[in-house]
């Protein structure tokens, strides 16, 4: 606890500095700007300068979320670590449950506070951006936008700093336990599991808590203006809240999801384990899959123009736009399936990847490497598949709702990811 207390109040130093540096830059570089036309609402220098400032509360607005999703994260962890080890003497029931638990404090605590301080941001800039007219509409979520820009850029501290301590720490620990000493892994004896523990906060935890709440910001605000700029749509509040609505319906979602693991079907023994966290992530999108279709039909006009990168309007339907998140829903749970397949030792490629150990050091390592080239095409295809699909029902704005359909069930999914490095720290714990 005081080893990743003491990690990310250092790095949360650095970031302070660099967000009054960046915030300066973004005021003076929009406030310097030449107004484009009469068009945008930039009548005055006024104006401009509003904006960049309104720009740059958005950004020190993010970027402080950022932070406090990755110390939230942390420090559940850290509570979760020892109770998740005590627990486990019980069983294994009781100590699956409690590492659930935990992952789900951090997920859907960071989900609502990314979703909470967005709207929140929103309704503050409403006050300054009082109009109705299209071009005050505009600029204010052209503001708002710059809070993913700030929640990405606190990410690459916490992800990369974090990421590369975990790294270095679990490597060190490794060599120096198993190679040099030859004792077990997580052993009492080896100082460097305590810097194994920390690293798996600071970077598995508070880094990963960051790298997200910057994905679901620059999704979240990317669809936001790229609404703005529809006028049927700018006319009806809830249609401009519908990016939000999204990750709202979501987390309540995988709330009832969560109930599966914990109350209907926990796992009882080791076998368990996977297959359960595997359940939440297919019942959270088969319940997201029917949320969201009554959602599109409540918040969107049956039918509505939106501007193709082609210069055209044309006509965008409802049923367009819930296909567009059901693409980025599903692609998303094809994607992780992909993943588990070339990374869990029950499945062949990792099996095949051991087996290349034993003629030598080199072709273990490019073997790996082409394991690691390999995996990579079908989530592409993918993606791909996702973008074309999306632009060709709602143009860019569907681009956005299909990256919205990724992270409709990012609380769940945060769950799932904070519940591997708790348990494995109370595995060292133990």
């Amino acid at each position: 606890s005081d080893g990743a207390t003491s990690f990310l109040l250092m790095e949360y130093r650095y970031m302070s500095v660099f967000m009054v540096g960046f915030s300066i830059i973004i005021i003076l570089l929009l406030g310097l700007s030449t107004p484009i036309d009469h068009q945008q609402g930039l009548n005055t220098k006024g104006d401009i300068w509003a904006d960049a400032a309104f720009s740059m509360i958005a950004f020190l607005l993010g970027s402080s979320t950022s932070i406090a999703s990755g110390w939230i994260g942390m420090r559940i962890a850290v509570y979760s670590n020892g109770r998740t080890a005590l627990t486990a003497a019980n069983g294994y029931s009781p100590g699956f449950i409690t590492a659930f638990r935990g992952g789900i404090v951090m997920g859907f605590g960071l989900s609502s506070l990314a979703l909470l301080n967005l709207f929140v941001g929103i309704c503050f800039f409403k006050l300054y951006y009082s109009g109705t007219d299209s071009s005050t509409i505009t600029r204010l979520y052209g503001s708002i936008a710059a809070y993913g820009l700030g929640g990405s850029s606190i990410a690459l501290f916490g992800r990369v700093g974090g990421g590369i301590f975990t790294k270095a720490a679990d490597v060190g620990a490794d060599l120096v336990g198993k190679v040099e000493q030859n004792i077990p892994e997580d052993d009492a004896r080896n100082p460097g599991v305590i810097a194994d523990c920390i690293g798996d906060n600071v970077g598995d935890i508070a880094g990963m808590g960051s790298d997200l709440f910057g994905s679901f910001g620059e999704a979240t605000c990317a669809a936001l203006v790229v609404a703005s700029a529809c006028k049927d749509l700018q006319t009806n509040w809830y249609s401009m809240m519908f990016p939000l609505l999204i990750s709202a319906v979501g987390i309540i979602c995988c709330v009832l999801t969560s109930f599966v693991a914990t109350n209907l079907k926990p796992a009882t023994c080791k076998e368990d384990i996977e297959p359960v966290l595997k359940t939440q992530l297919i019942v959270s999108c088969v319940l997201c899959t029917a949320a969201m279709l009554g959602l599109c039909f409540f918040c969107l006009p049956s039918s509505f123009k939106m501007l193709f990168m082609n210069g055209r309007m044309e006509k965008v339907h409802n049923w367009g736009c819930w296909l567009c998140i059901c693409c980025g829903l599903w692609s998303g749970l094809g994607i992780g399936f992909i993943t588990e397949y070339y990374t869990s030792n029950r499945y062949q490629p990792v099996k095949e990847l051991a087996n290349s150990c034993v003629t030598g050091a080199a072709t273990n390592v490019i073997y790996g490497l082409a394991l690691g080239y390999k995996s990579a095409i079908i989530p592409i295809i993918a993606l791909a598949i996702t973008i074309y699909v999306s632009y060709s029902l709602a143009g860019v704005f569907g681009i956005a709702l299909g990256a919205l359909g990724i992270l409709s069930t990012m609380a769940i999914c945060l769950t799932v990811d904070a519940y591997g490095p708790i348990s494995d720290n109370a595995g060292g714990i133990a």
